[in-house]
């Protein structure tokens, strides 16, 4: 007999960045990161925050500084994704070769005269080049080299800059960006080497070069340094985040569920963290991460009584749910016994 497929959405929530855990060591590493004006580069498994601290960094930061002419951070991080064919100008803009190619930087009007388009048109920033000309005084000047997607009076700004999951980056990305990243600066090559900096051009009342009192903080996530170069890594500030166990583990299941309460959930999560600790230690190859974990509590969120009632069997949850939290044929066999498996 066929069973109907359910169709139904998970809780996809996110904690506020406000309700982020930041811990003492934790918040050290972002003030030294500051302090020296260097990458903060975050290992840990998946799970465990790294994404998340630079919102809640960013929202801190906005609130500290909002108002403040000299130094105004932004509230949201400036992001970007890593991915394997990355290179190091996507982290500062991209250039639309095909788009500019196709359109012979030109096109027709209505009454039939051909219109140049600017090469602007087909040069867009991206996070961190974004971070380094909204901390610029000379914001005008940009507009006639790139898209520019700020109102004219946009005031200059402090960023956070967020590249995620750097290690997925082709083992030269890192390199090609040392000199960009410590300087803050880069060059546009399709617009004569157009030069941007975060000091570039500054002058103070007598004439005189000055610094920008500006900031751009980086925060950089991975999923292991081993794979990253030592010079990357003697640039930057590194921590790694720990695992989360016992009660720090049980505040991170309740940001997932949008702070919900009820009689029984505080039980349940301990019952369901102290059997997820144990589960951990019989798996051998890919031990599951928060993140597994954070996915079968919101599966069982789905049901009312999980905020009302005990579980009775929370084996028998983790069975049901064995395809979230094991990825390999041979860490179900080390599960069999644990878990009762037939």
């Amino acid at each position: 007999m066929n069973r109907e497929i359910q169709i139904f959405d998970v809780l996809n929530i996110q904690p506020e960045p406000e309700h982020y855990i930041l811990d003492e060591p934790l918040q050290k590493a972002v003030e030294m990161a500051l302090r020296f004006n260097q990458p903060l580069l975050l290992t840990g498994e998946p799970g465990t925050g790294k994404t998340q601290l630079a919102f809640k960094v960013a929202h801190q930061l906005h609130k500290q500084t909002e108002g403040n002419a000299e130094m105004c951070f932004a509230p949201t991080p400036l992001r970007f994704n890593t991915k394997t064919t990355s290179q190091a100008r996507d982290l500062f803009y991209i250039y639309d070769a095909i788009g500019h190619f196709q359109q012979a930087n030109t096109r027709r009007t209505d009454a039939g005269k051909e219109e140049i388009l600017p090469l602007a048109n087909f040069i867009e920033l991206q996070a961190l080049g974004k971070a380094i000309a909204l901390a610029n005084p000379n914001l005008k000047e940009y507009r006639s080299k790139f898209k520019f997607d700020y109102p004219d009076d946009v005031k200059p700004s402090s960023s956070v800059v967020l590249i995620d999951e750097v290690d997925k980056a082709p083992r030269d990305f890192t390199n090609d960006i040392l000199n960009e990243i410590e300087n803050r600066e880069f060059f546009v090559k399709e617009q004569d080497n157009y030069h941007i900096g975060l000091d570039l051009g500054l002058k103070d009342d007598k004439g005189k070069d000055t610094k920008n009192t500006q900031r751009i903080l980086i925060i950089m996530t991975s999923n292991s340094e081993k794979n990253l170069p030592e010079a990357f890594l003697r640039r930057c500030v590194f921590y790694n985040i720990p695992t989360p166990k016992g009660e720090p583990l049980r505040k991170i299941l309740k940001e997932h569920l949008s702070k919900k309460t009820g009689k029984a959930l505080d039980a349940n999560l301990k019952t369901i963290t102290e059997e997820f600790e144990q589960l951990r230690e019989k798996v051998t190859r890919k031990k599951p991460a928060t993140a597994e974990l954070v996915a079968v509590v919101k599966l069982l969120a789905l049901e009312d009584k999980f905020f009302s009632e005990a579980i009775k069997d929370v084996k028998a949850e983790f069975r049901d749910n064995l395809s979230l939290l094991v990825k390999t044929r041979e860490d179900i066999e080390a599960l069999r016994e644990f878990l009762e498996i037939p």
